[in-house]
Formats: structure tokens, sequence, C-alpha cells
């Protein structure tokens, strides 16, 4: 296989995002369909390539966010059509539990990328917009691939975007309903202040402090056009 530059590949991954996800994340599962092979090809990039720790934090983090968003459009892929990403099961194993995900000639489980390698070594809340579950009401899928020049400014914006979303998150000064990604992950979003400052970071709206918080249920349908 001809060698390709890892921008090269971040950029065919990228025009593929372009031409099959919208603005609101999602995804028409039918024509990436059409355009597997080029999913596959970018797929061949990173199971050859294994993360350096002299990358800088946002390479590292660039390239994970990607891996794990590629590899869960993969997953659906091989089991489309479907309703949910939580009907794929494999030796009783969830689409986040199964050792699929190659990178440097290394299998991992999507679970390990974000728990193990995001969370853990690559510490940012904004994660959390990053990566995406292939649902409803996940934060949307970002229609741009991230590289290590825009991944500050673009989870920045996704974070934006999805706590102003009012179809995830329903904010007023004195109550908030939102999404139950604030509740799952409350540790990271609480390392510094409470949910409300955090949500107060980016929403539209001045949060009170003691604002009553209630969590929305989560739509696990897929995120398809």
């Amino acid at each position: 296989m001809l060698f390709v530059s890892s921008n090269a590949q971040t950029t065919a991954y990228n025009s593929l995002l372009q031409k099959h996800v919208d603005k609101q994340g999602n995804v028409d599962y039918k024509g990436l369909k059409t355009d597997e092979a080029k999913l596959d090809m970018y797929m061949e990039y990173l199971a050859a390539t294994s993360p350096d720790k002299t990358w800088s934090v946002n390479k590292q983090k660039a390239f994970w966010i990607n891996a794990y968003n590629a590899y869960t459009l993969k997953i659906i892929l091989e089991n489309y059509p479907l309703k949910s990403i939580t009907k794929i099961k494999k030796k009783g194993k969830t689409a986040w539990k199964i050792p699929f995900v190659k990178v440097g000639n290394k299998l991992y489980t999507l679970d390990h990328i974000e728990h193990k390698i995001l969370r853990k070594n690559l510490f940012d809340p904004k994660i959390h917009v990053g990566v995406n579950c292939a649902s409803i009401s996940c934060p949307k899928l970002s229609n741009i691939a991230f590289t290590e020049e825009n991944i500050e400014a673009e989870l920045t914006r996704l974070m934006n975007d999805f706590v102003n979303d009012p179809s995830k998150n329903k904010l007023s000064k004195k109550k908030v309903q939102i999404s139950s990604i604030f509740d799952w992950f409350k540790e990271d979003f609480t390392k510094n202040n409470s949910v409300i400052d955090y949500l107060n970071t980016f929403s539209e709206i001045e949060i009170n402090s003691n604002a009553k918080i209630n969590y929305l249920k989560y739509d696990w349908s897929l995120n398809s056009k």
C-alpha cells in the first residue's frame, strides 16, 4: 500500500463527513454505505498508525476522537439498517465493548478509547461532545474531522451548540432539564465547579447557582437522516 500522509488521510475523512453528515449531525448512512471503501481506507491508516506520546495533547486528542467516531460509523454500516446502536450485540457484548477498533496494530474497544485514553490521559470535559454515540440525544456528530489545529475551537463550538440546543437541554434561570450526559459524567463536569457553573460557561441564559436540575431521558434512536 502506498504511504499516504496523515494530513491527506484526515482530509479524505473530512470529505466523507462533509458529504454524508449534515450541520445538525444527522448521517446519511445509505449514502455513506456507497462510500464505505473510502471509510475503509481511513481505517487502514488508523490501523497502521501508533499515536506517539511526543505528539501534542491536541494532536493525540484529535486522532483518538476521529478514530472513535470513524469506527462508530463503521460498526453502524456493518449492521445497517438498524434503529439503534444499542441493538448491536456480539457474543453478548454491546457496540462499546466489542474489541474491533484497530489502531497501531492493537485492538481496542470504544469504551477503552473513551474512558482509558481520552478521559484518563487527555482529560477535557468537552471530549463528551467530540465522541459520538450515533444517537438522537447525543451531541451532534461534527461534519468536520478534528485536527491538531482545529480541535479546541471545534470542541468549544460543539459544546456551545449542545448546551444551547433546546432539544438536548432546556435551560432557564431557575430550572434546567439537561442531558443525562451531565449526570453520567458528573465527575468530569464538576472537577472545578458545579454542573451549573459549567453550563454557564456556554449557556446563552445565566442560570442561577441554586437552579433545580432534572435530567432528560436519553433517546438512543439512530442519528440518521
